[in-house]
């Protein structure tokens, strides 16, 4: 029984207890700490688990999880605040590290500082900064969004090429070898939805830029690091043989899980999806392949990834906060766990030298996978999500089709800009 379905049949049976005797449930429900987040089994799984830890020192501890869309998260989050109601709002809930600021700066208040609570030099530093808001750290860091090269060991073996030949490479050399290997096997690389610039927020996060200045405002022309990384990524988009166009995330998945590509450039949380495919021995993972030219630019990126926060709102804030510290903030074996049943990489860097991380995994011939990611996890460029993040993907997203087909750069990028202005008003 999950806990969401043991709390149900427990206020059902206590809603029906006062009724007959007039009585509240207050006092008996004082533990309960609710939170709204998406994917069951891996975020809610992962917080499910940390309530299990959690609760067997503290009995009365009773954790009501409610499942949605993240999107569907984010809307019913902005109503309530927009309206200025916080009847009904968790205790936790789950944001995505690209909406955090937006969140935090929209409305002021409406979130605990976790400051005083969680000691955050504990974790990796771009994780810290995206929730941080003058001398205040509002969240408890959850998931990385660590990115790598998912391969097809096999493939790239029959073109030639070993996990040495992979590693410290630019995205140029990433798409010789990605022709290379079309040319001997047959095979594309990557599976692409060109409307999605998914892939190019990673390209540009490993060159330490992003959409926005330090003041918050737009900073897309003139940005040298944008540019670089939009010209390698159109670069990509125009060698139209190294890739399978996709136009839906099943068809995304589907192409290496179905062995149409030989391999995916996404984030770490995608690994359960590729060893639910029956290839145990046939893939390996390399680092990200870096913009070239750009200095400060790396082979480690991040795509997506979230975090918990607490709402002022919360009734129980004691037993949240207790909550999130003892065991987000500081369970070291906690992480080892939802590691090896989530294939969830935590931000907690002390979780690194666990013995899950040193495991030689089988799937990916025996190479020390985790161990990789965590090492990656601590070269990935801080940068400021800002507010209008997804709002800048959006206009991004309207020129890849014209640049794939050998649009200029400097008017698509002015395009980006103008775009990006209207949305962001």
């Amino acid at each position: 029984m999950t806990y969401k379905t043991a709390h149900l049949l427990r206020s059902t049976a206590m809603g029906v207890a006062t009724g007959l005797l007039g009585l509240t449930a207050t006092a008996a429900m004082a533990e309960d700490v609710t939170l709204w987040a998406w994917d069951p089994n891996f975020n809610g799984a992962s917080m499910e688990k940390a309530a299990e830890i959690y609760k067997a020192d503290h009995p009365d501890f009773n954790l009501v999880y409610e499942e949605f869309a993240r999107a569907e998260v984010e809307q019913k989050l902005q109503t309530q605040l927009a309206a200025g109601t916080t009847e009904g709002l968790p205790d936790i809930v789950l944001i995505e590290d690209y909406s955090a600021q937006k969140f935090l700066l929209s409305f002021p208040g409406a979130f605990e500082p976790m400051t005083d609570t969680i000691d955050h030099s504990r974790f990796a530093d771009y994780k810290v900064a995206l929730a941080t808001v003058g001398d205040e750290v509002y969240s408890m860091p959850f998931d990385s969004g660590v990115t790598g090269w998912f391969y097809r060991s096999d493939i790239l073996s029959e073109a030639g090429y070993s996990a040495e030949d992979l590693e410290n490479i630019t995205w140029d050399r990433f798409i010789e070898i990605s022709q290379d290997v079309h040319d001997k096997t047959g095979m594309p690389m990557l599976s692409l939805d060109i409307n999605d610039p998914g892939l190019f927020v990673v390209l540009l996060q490993s060159t330490g830029g992003w959409f926005f200045d330090e003041n918050g405002d737009l900073d897309i022309v003139g940005n040298e690091k944008f540019k670089a990384a939009l010209a390698d990524y159109t670069e990509l988009l125009q060698a139209k043989d190294i890739y399978k166009s996709v136009n839906s995330w099943p068809e995304y998945t589907g192409a290496f899980t179905g062995g149409d590509v030989a391999a995916a450039i996404t984030g770490v949380w995608i690994t359960g999806t590729i060893k639910a495919a029956d290839m145990s021995g046939k893939w390996a993972v390399a680092p990200t392949p870096r913009v070239d030219g750009v200095e400060g630019a790396v082979n480690a990126s991040n795509l997506g990834g979230s975090s918990w926060y607490v709402l002022s709102s919360s009734d129980n804030m004691e037993t949240t906060k207790s909550f999130l510290n003892d065991v987000w903030a500081n369970n070291v074996d906690f992480y080892q766990d939802i590691l090896v049943d989530q294939g969830a990489v935590g931000s907690l860097l002390d979780a690194r030298t666990g013995d899950a991380y040193q495991v030689e995994d089988p799937y990916f011939n025996g190479q020390q996978v985790w161990q990789d990611f965590a090492q990656w996890l601590g070269e990935i460029p801080g940068v400021d999500y800002g507010i209008f993040t997804y709002e800048v993907r959006s206009a991004i997203a309207t020129q890849l089709p014209a640049l794939a087909d050998g649009a200029d750069l400097d008017e698509a990028i002015a395009k980006i800009e103008a775009e990006a202005r209207v949305l962001t008003q």
